[in-house]
């Protein structure tokens, strides 16, 4: 453990009982009584667990924070916290308690399975209290704490959590609980670890509301309902019941229905995904889980008689970061995708940016950040969230300067592959990059500038051949390809190439890290990836790209990377623009992207004269499509373009998320051209705002506001029949410049505020 902590004498101490690599088991309480000699001035209580907390101090809650003390990868650091709890305290006797629950340190991770991290878990904890004499006393984590088992019989972030109301302890966290019975703590081997101060936003209850309706059904043998909250989100439920004494309820959660109104549980896998409460009796019970969490829309309630009382409340929970953007047009269905974009990041911006909430799976996939991280920045404020997340990024980045696919990384994805792959790796790079420049928070890129530094030169090293990445010679591993991408990308042989994709982002980290060295003074640094960059270039037109501008594979993919990272000749990026546009109308105006090219497909047909086309994409409402799943009745974006399909129903149970954000990137789209709400890159953190609206397909009007650290900037369009009326917002201490479209009376001339 660091020794420059502030837990001085405190111990990591935990309960003797702990269960098995398939066993789940109950939560253990540690409590202990002190007294406080005199009058008290302050008091701060700095406190952290391998594993989940909560903590009271003489009956009172310590805190907001929902999983504290958050996920870290637990083999290198784990976060402290830092409460005033002068308030709860009093002159005399005192009590401190603390619940301990499994969390991603010891319960399951994934399907990867339970004890990653450590068997059981551990407090530690140091209780700092001045009196009014200038004397100090100090309480600590030690072996005089005294822990039991409870109500808390089962407690797992995937399988859920069991609790026995029979089994309360009433006034456990007083001093006058009498813990005769309860036993001694056992001292934990201390790790060797750094403890250190929280960073980025901690994960809160942030939205209460009732289900839309309910179902009653019943079968020979038990009565079930159903709730419907209309809206798919990550977090749980607090219920009220009064029942008989031993009446156990079975709460179970869906994300949709099945045809005949059942709920669908198969995409789950092995998740259990179930909660049970047992009820005490006599008068109205509440509760609401403590150390779990759920993906859903729909609860499935068994156990209820018709004259029960029961209601149930979502309790939405992910990191604190507070919405910050707003988008809206003339069309609802792109409305209703925007809304569904946002639920998205809710729900997946919990501790780490994952993938999905709801499966045996919760992992913070470096691909899906990368791509969505700019739409990410404007829905809501995440620099801090993925400050710390850069954080782990950082802890999990290999000697050789390998960055995994997922991290942290509780257990390697796959055995002997410790490179990530193509467009999930260089999240090392796009997303500091991203957070500098929705920001202008330069610290992001000084601290992550070496990790950088280190991955490229891994790839130089370990992972290319003549400057591509990934070269077949070399029989490496080389990512998960355009993933689900409707060409079979990613999937099968043929799509669009992996190397390709490997040496197209090989460029464009290059591109990225120029500027980086720059800003950062590294002159010597910047000329050396300039020159690296210009070979990775000449290589990927010399393997790739024809002299008329056609690009192996000809997928819609392999036409956008090339395109939007400059990898095309000036000569030839028309024609190779014309062989995209071809294929979206040879599908009858659709998109065969997966997760690697479609965040750049629309930008690259308007940058290339091709906005009406990018506006036919983007209304598009049949499948494939952005809107598909919002005309049948999405309410967060889908992992599978086809997750169903009136044709074929639902997709392959083994991966079948409808709580996925990455394809959720077209936001960031909408509000940089539909609505026309951009920074310039050369003055970050919209010191410079660029307004430049580009209507099209069906739109009359649209809107974005975005509140920065220099306060609301805002755009407003409505179109006239030869007219472009716009309103404009612009904070003090910034400048704006206003590009307008073509074609409308009175928007010939770009003009400047400020």
């Amino acid at each position: 453990m660091n020794s420059t902590t502030p837990f001085s004498n405190a111990l990591w101490i935990g309960s003797p009982r702990g269960g098995g690599a398939r066993t789940l088991a109950p939560a253990p309480y540690l409590r202990k009584t002190f007294a406080i000699t005199g009058a008290i001035r302050s008091a701060q209580l700095t406190i952290t667990a391998l594993g989940l907390y909560e903590c009271e101090i003489n009956g009172e809650r310590i805190g907001e924070q929902v999983f504290a003390p958050g996920w870290t990868d637990y083999r290198t650091r784990v976060q402290y916290q830092t409460f005033d709890v002068t308030a709860p305290l009093k002159a005399g006797e005192n009590a401190i308690g603390v619940i301990l629950g499994e969390g991603w340190y010891s319960g399951q991770i994934a399907w990867f399975g339970r004890q990653i991290y450590g068997e059981r878990p551990q407090l530690l904890a140091h209780l700092e209290v001045e009196l009014a004499d200038g004397t100090k006393q100090s309480i600590v984590s030690d072996l005089s704490w005294k822990t039991e088992t409870g109500p808390i019989l089962e407690n797992d972030l995937l399988s859920g959590e069991s609790y026995d109301a029979r089994l309360e302890f009433t006034g456990w966290s007083r001093a006058g609980f009498d813990d005769a019975e309860w036993q001694a703590v056992k001292i934990r081997p201390t790790p060797e670890i750094l403890v250190v101060p929280t960073v980025g936003p901690v994960v809160k209850r942030q939205e209460e509301f009732p289900p839309i309706s309910e179902v009653r059904k019943s079968t020979w043998h038990q009565n079930f309902r159903i709730f419907d909250f209309g809206q798919n989100f990550s977090g749980r439920v607090r219920l009220r019941v009064t029942a008989p004494t031993g009446t156990v309820l079975t709460l179970r959660y869906a994300e949709i229905l099945k045809p005949d109104g059942s709920p669908y549980f198969e995409n789950l896998r092995q998740a259990r995904v179930t909660d049970y409460y047992t009820c005490k009796g006599g008068s109205e019970e509440i509760w609401e889980p403590r150390f779990t969490f759920h993906g859903f829309r729909f609860v499935e309630v068994l156990g209820l008689n018709p004259e029960m009382e029961f209601a149930l409340t979502a309790i939405v929970l992910h990191s604190d970061t507070p919405k910050t953007g707003h988008f809206a047009c003339s069309n609802s269905l792109l409305n209703q995708l925007q809304h569904n974009i946002l639920w998205g990041q809710k729900s997946n911006f919990l501790e780490v940016p994952t993938d999905c909430p709801q499966r045996d799976e919760r992992l913070g996939w470096t691909g899906d950040a990368q791509v969505f991280v700019r739409t990410a920045a404007f829905n809501m404020d995440v620099q801090g969230f993925f400050h710390k997340w850069m954080q782990d990024v950082r802890d999990g980045q290999k000697a050789s300067g390998a960055v995994p696919c997922i991290l942290p990384e509780p257990h390697p994805l796959m055995q002997g592959v410790e490179d990530g792959g193509p467009a999930w790796s260089d999240a090392t790079i796009i997303c500091p990059w991203t957070i500098y420049l929705c920001y202008g928070d330069r610290k992001i890129l000084e601290d992550h500038y070496d990790s950088m530094k280190r991955y490229l030169d891994y790839h130089a090293t370990h992972r290319s051949k003549d400057f591509i990445r990934y070269h077949p010679d070399l029989e490496v591993w080389n990512g998960f390809g355009d993933w689900l991408a409707l060409d079979g990308s990613g999937q099968t042989e043929g799509g669009t190439a992996k190397d390709l994709i490997g040496t197209a982002f090989y460029a464009y980290d290059l591109e990225l890290m120029i500027a980086i060295a720059e800003l950062l003074g590294q002159p010597a640094d910047a000329a050396q990836f300039r020159a690296s960059r210009a070979k990775v270039v000449d290589a990927f037109q010399q393997r790739y790209v024809t002299t008329a501008g056609l690009v192996t594979a000809n997928t819609q993919t392999a036409y956008v990377l090339a395109l939007h990272f400059g990898l095309i000749p000036e000569s030839a990026r028309a024609n190779a623009a014309h062989e995209l546009v071809r294929d979206v109308k040879r599908r009858g105006f659709h998109l065969s992207t997966g997760f690697v090219g479609t965040p750049y497909l629309l930008d690259v047909l308007e940058a290339n004269g091709h906005l009406d086309v990018a506006y036919q994409l983007l209304e598009q409402e049949t499948f494939p499509s952005w809107l598909f799943p919002v005309k049948n009745g999405a309410t967060t974006i889908w992992e599978r373009w086809d997750g169903w399909t009136p044709e074929k129903g639902f997709q392959d149970v083994g991966m079948n998320s409808f709580n996925h954000y990455a394809y959720g990137a077209v936001g960031a789209w909408m509000v940089r051209s539909v609505a026309g709400l951009d920074l310039d890159p050369r003055a970050p953190g919209y010191q410079q705002i660029l307004f430049r609206p580009r209507p099209g397909g069906t739109l009359t009007w649209a809107e974005a506001e975005l509140l920065t650290t220099h306060g609301k900037v805002a755009i407003r369009w409505d179109l006239g029949e030869t007219e472009l009326a716009v309103k404009l917002t612009v904070p003090p201490g910034t400048k704006a410049t206003f590009l307008p479209p073509t074609g409308y009376q009175g928007s010939e001339k770009p003009f400047e505020s400020g």
